[in-house]
């Protein structure tokens, strides 16, 4: 969508420090204490500057495609078993980008910027798997919920979906992830079959190492991938406790869908490091592969030069505020903040008194989801939340053939 391209890796865009400063002990005490005697959703307090992060939640969609190669390996196998289990290990593998710390210094976890309404963030990768396409936006502000659509069409693969988050506190920070991603393909036996889907869950988080100032994710409980084809992955989370296990640590497991001791596949590992897949049952089936989770080479996420952005794309509208944040100047950060929060104030109340809502770019909301979609999460003892989401948001094909730059002409983040 734009002649004049840059690359930046969608790993590893910024620094984002190695815990909290010194001279901002004090502080994060505070913030602390502040966030324990806090009734409600986290993710609606203001976080202070100095432990906001230099990304904003929509560039997280890109965390989902570090490795296309990866991601559209499951559309050329023919064996309908070795689809899924090429699923479940594409989906393993987008674990340390989604929820790792961003340059690899644990404990150094920073808060994402909160995306306002109508925030976009675009780019491609291109490599052996050919073009792999990226679509993300902020299609709800209250409650806040991203959607996304990341597909590579030489190989009939596509991924989408949205997902919102609720913070809570209770010992440590505990955030629930709502909403679900959805995996489409064609069977490569088969192209004139439907299309068949993999319906994904998403991991429950909590923040560890709080008290001293260098807080790192966890993942816990577990997530689901149920498949129209007839099999379920399931991956169980597990970290360091008191007296034993290693941190971040996880075994998943494949069986046909109702059969969950009929396991045909398992993985374990730690997903920040490296797992195993084996065939069958428990650590004595035969290995089939090893994937290394830091080893795995990143194809570059390429998004359009900063000059060549829209207003309303991420790294544009955020620039003065990453600015001021990389340059420790917490001032201007919360200036330059207040800024986007206080237009976006002004657009919902001219929006409520004129009778009508943001116009979304690339994404339609429907109250509920399809029967189908409804189905396959019902086998996973699941349920779509749409009342929590502001509904079910879907790609919208037609709408983004149409989508240009400028996108809300006339208008700006910052009023």
């Amino acid at each position: 969508m734009s002649p004049s391209l840059n690359t930046v890796s969608s790993g590893s865009t910024k620094d984002e420090g190695g815990g909290v400063a010194p001279q901002n002990k004090g502080s994060w005490s505070s913030f602390l204490k502040s966030i324990a005697s806090f009734n409600g959703d986290l993710s609606s307090m203001t976080a202070p500057p100095f432990i906001l992060g230099t990304l904003s939640l929509t560039e997280f969609s890109a965390y989902w495609t570090q490795h296309p190669s990866v991601f559209v390996a499951p559309a050329a196998e023919k064996d309908p078993a070795k689809r899924a289990m090429l699923v479940l290990k594409w989906f393993l593998s987008t674990l340390k980008p989604s929820y790792s710390t961003r340059n690899d210094k644990y404990g150094s976890e920073k808060k994402p910027l909160n995306p306002f309404l109508g925030e976009l963030f675009l780019g491609k990768w291109e490599d052996e798997a050919g073009t792999t396409e990226l679509v993300s936006e902020q299609v709800s502000h209250h409650p806040p919920v991203t959607a996304y659509c990341i597909q590579n069409r030489k190989h009939g693969i596509k991924l989408e979906g949205y997902n919102g988050q609720k913070a809570s506190f209770s010992r440590t920070i505990h955030i629930k992830q709502i909403g679900h991603a959805l995996l489409t393909l064609t069977p490569p036996d088969n192209p004139s079959a439907p299309a068949e889907t993999y319906l994904i869950t998403l991991p429950n988080i909590h923040i560890e190492g709080l008290i001293y100032g260098k807080p790192f994710v966890e993942l816990n409980s577990c997530t689901y991938i149920s498949s129209s084809t007839g099999y379920t992955g399931k991956i169980d989370y597990s970290g360091k406790g008191w007296v034993s296990g290693k941190k971040n640590s996880f075994t998943a497991t494949l069986y046909p869908t109702g059969k969950e001791k009929d396991i045909l596949y398992t993985v374990d590992g730690q997903w920040p490091e490296a797992f195993t897949i084996r065939e069958g049952s428990g650590k004595h089936g035969t290995v089939i592969d090893n994937y290394n989770s830091r080893n795995a080479p990143i194809t570059p996420l390429i998004v359009p030069a900063l000059e060549q952005q829209d207003p309303w794309e991420a790294n544009k509208a955020w620039e003065k505020v990453i600015t001021a944040i990389t340059k420790g100047d917490m001032d201007t950060t919360n200036a330059e903040k207040s800024k986007i929060e206080n237009a976006q104030r002004e657009y919902r109340r001219r929006e409520q008194s004129e009778g009508r809502e943001w116009e979304r770019k690339f994404f339609t909301r429907s109250d509920k989801a399809e029967d189908w979609w409804e189905s396959l999460a019902k086998g996973m003892g699941e349920r779509i939340e749409a009342e929590k989401t502001g509904g079910v948001w879907r790609f919208d094909k037609a709408k983004a053939e149409t989508a240009r730059r400028p996108f809300h002409e006339g208008l700006s983040p910052t009023g």
